[in-house]
């Protein structure tokens, strides 16, 4: 008897996971964010600042990823902030949906209004990757380079949002903050870009009023949904 083998396409099985992820999480009217930059961005020091502040209103959980320590979740837990880890192996690029999956399905989902993934500190791998996310966020540091978004635009024209990281270091490094939000919207002309400094707090009220916009309009567009 010949055997027939059947073999499913990993592209679809990881598009119904992240379709079966959104539509959980719309259910409770959860605005998620995937966070994605190359490392030493400071994706984790913005989530030390902020999200203490939000919590103060909303319930929220982080999803961090890591491929060889828990670090970041250690920094994040230390303000108090729940967070659920995704260990990666040293050699995985980004986080896979059915890993998202598993980290979505160890939270307490009926009882959160925000959940931010924190991806591995990666521009490419990670950026054509749907985790069920609402929207991606690419942030970057002056540091990085004017070009950066010129070299790796596939994230900027997934993201929703750039945030361009470390601001207050610009002079000093010689960075040209202007034409890299150029080049941003060069990549992707309907992209919002903000600028910020994680450590000073410079602008960070700003992106804590973007995040609150979003989670309201969730649950609105929720609650109208179920009506």
């Amino acid at each position: 008897m010949s055997k027939i083998t059947i073999n499913r396409d990993p592209r679809e099985e990881n598009r119904l996971i992240a379709l079966d992820i959104r539509e959980r999480l719309a259910s409770f009217g959860i605005f998620t964010i995937n966070l994605i930059s190359s490392p030493g961005s400071g994706k984790t020091t913005l989530l030390e600042r902020v999200l203490p502040l939000l919590s103060r209103e909303l319930r929220l959980a982080v999803i961090e990823a890591d491929c060889a320590t828990d670090n970041d979740a250690v920094r994040l837990r230390g303000h108090g902030i729940p967070v659920v880890t995704v260990a990666t192996s040293i050699t995985s690029c980004h986080i896979s949906p059915a890993a998202a999956r598993k980290a979505f399905n160890a939270l307490e989902l009926d009882g959160l209004d925000l959940v931010v993934i924190e991806n591995v500190g990666n521009l490419v791998c990670p950026s054509d990757v749907d985790l069920g996310e609402d929207l991606k966020i690419a942030m970057m540091s002056v540091a990085e380079g004017e070009d950066k978004p010129l070299k790796y635009p596939l994230l900027f024209h997934n993201a929703g949002l750039a945030v361009i990281n470390k601001i207050d270091a610009a002079q000093a490094l010689g960075a040209d903050v202007d034409l890299i939000e150029t080049n941003i919207r060069t990549t992707n002309p309907r992209i919002e870009v903000m600028r910020l400094s994680a450590k000073t707090g410079e602008n960070i009220e700003e992106f804590i009023s973007w995040i609150k916009g979003r989670v309201h309009n969730k649950k609105t567009h929720n609650h109208r949904g179920k009506q």
